[in-house]
């Protein structure tokens, strides 16, 4: 008895192993659809965002340049950039503007680090315990609203005129912001994450510790942003009392001889000091706020 085997039927399509797509006597090398990993607008050649974020800058820059060369912008008015250049490199180079710089850190250091201690104190006093909110904040309240800059009088005559009355100006320009974004920060943590960490048999410092603070730490970030900004706008004013040295006494000296060029320079110096803080102080949030997912713009 013999069997006889039938040949394969032509008709019936061939799966190819590979690419997994039927195989047909009129397609003897099929095509392999792949899809592409990567899409193709996430292809595109992007500009670097440090460029994009310098355009604005430059081209400001470029448009005074040619208001200045062009005479709409005179010299007494406002120098040119290239003048100022020559006149930054010039104080550079003579030491005067980085010893005035070292001086106006230390100041900006020292009030920075006493109006952060005592408005994160006082945040945590009012903010942690009713009693404390009842003793401190409507004095605080009150304290705010009144301008720093006119207790100027009332510190040279309690301090004198040395460096204690410039400090004491800017330790309170920063205590303020700090206090009432901590203060915020701690009162807007959910109450039932507290709940959640008292059922899990957290104690108080222990809720303290691991619910409220890290629930406030992104407002305290905000505020210390803020207070920095404070900071440098106190020190414009703490280097007018009877300044000997700073970037606020150049600026005086500079304002007697009607100096523009030598204004401009130190406000920039300003600007500079002021955005290399606030860049430090985001580098420390991204660090610290690392749990925290957040929207970053498209």
């Amino acid at each position: 008895m013999s069997i006889s085997h039938a040949p394969p039927d032509s008709s019936e399509p061939d799966i190819s192993p590979i690419s997994g797509s039927a195989k047909t006597d009129t397609d003897d090398h099929p095509s392999l659809d792949l899809i592409p990993l990567v899409p193709t607008s996430s292809r595109r050649a992007r500009v670097p965002r440090w460029l994009r974020r310098t355009t604005g800058p430059l081209v400001l820059l470029a448009l005074w340049q040619l208001l200045s060369s062009t005479g709409v912008l005179t010299s007494d008015v406002l120098a040119s950039p290239g003048r100022i250049a020559q006149v930054g490199w010039d104080q550079i180079a003579s030491g005067s503007l980085p010893s005035a710089m070292a001086t106006s850190l230390q100041r900006v250091a020292i009030g920075l680090l006493l109006g952060t201690v005592i408005g994160t104190g006082l945040a945590l006093v009012s903010g942690l315990f009713r009693i404390g909110e009842d003793l401190v904040d409507a004095p605080v309240q009150m304290l705010r609203t009144v301008p720093f800059v006119g207790l100027i009088p009332l510190f040279i005559i309690w301090f004198g005129i040395g460096e204690a009355p410039k400090v004491a100006i800017i330790t309170l320009g920063v205590t303020f912001p700090l206090y009432l974004n901590v203060y915020a920060g701690i009162r807007g943590v959910d109450s039932q994450l507290i709940e959640a960490g008292e059922s899990l048999g957290l104690s108080r410092w222990g809720l303290v510790r691991h619910v409220v603070l890290p629930g406030a730490l992104p407002n305290a970030m905000t505020g210390l942003r803020y207070s920095l900004g404070i900071a440098w706008l106190a020190l414009v004013f703490a280097e007018q009392i009877n300044a000997d040295a700073g970037i606020g006494f150049l600026m005086v000296q500079a304002r007697d001889f009607l100096q523009t060029d030598v204004i401009v320079v130190c406000l920039i110096v300003y600007a500079f000091l002021g955005l290399l803080a606030d860049f430090l102080v985001r580098t420390l949030e991204r660090l610290l706020l690392q749990w925290r997912p957040t929207f970053t713009g498209r």
